[in-house]
């Protein structure tokens, strides 16, 4: 089993050898603007454009909550567009994170981590815009990524 590190700095500048993958929360709803996607847009448009097509899709694909997919954007990057949010934050309904759906997602980021032999590099996931709680979130973390023996980094800008 692996520690989570934690590091300050920019998630989309991972700070590793050899291939990596960039794990972040996405909705439902095919909403792609705020928060840390923006990070991802500046630095690589395919994210967002994969993503976008495959919300239109859906009819079609496996979009959803608990779904992943995985955008190649460098040679030795992967960008995670995790489904771990209901709706977007509005009203007082209560947060739109999913923390079921989040733990999914992260079991199957550990087993394509595992077929690149690659480290996870991720912001606190489901903790802005999806309004979840970091203490929630870390165990999850430690299940699906730490146990698998995986190399996790969580990185707090600034």
């Amino acid at each position: 089993m692996t520690e989570i590190n934690y590091l300050q700095g920019d998630a989309t500048q991972p700070q590793s050898k050899g291939n990596k993958i960039i794990a972040h929360v996405c909705n439902d709803l095919g909403g792609w603007g705020k928060g840390f996607v923006l990070a991802i847009s500046k630095r690589w448009p395919e994210p967002e454009a994969e993503y976008r097509l495959w919300h239109r899709e859906r009819a079609k694909n496996s979009f959803g909550l608990g779904e992943v997919q995985f955008v190649n954007v460098e040679k030795y990057i992967w960008i995670a567009n995790m489904i771990g949010q209901r709706g977007m934050k509005t009203g007082s309904k209560g947060p739109p994170v999913r923390y079921p759906a989040i733990e999914q997602c992260l079991a199957t980021v550990a087993d394509k981590a595992g077929e690149l032999s690659a480290s996870v590099h991720m912001p606190r996931i489901g903790c802005g815009l999806a309004g979840g709680k970091w203490n929630q979130i870390e165990p999850l973390i430690q299940h699906t990524l730490c146990a698998a023996g995986i190399e996790v980094f969580v990185y707090d800008f600034g």
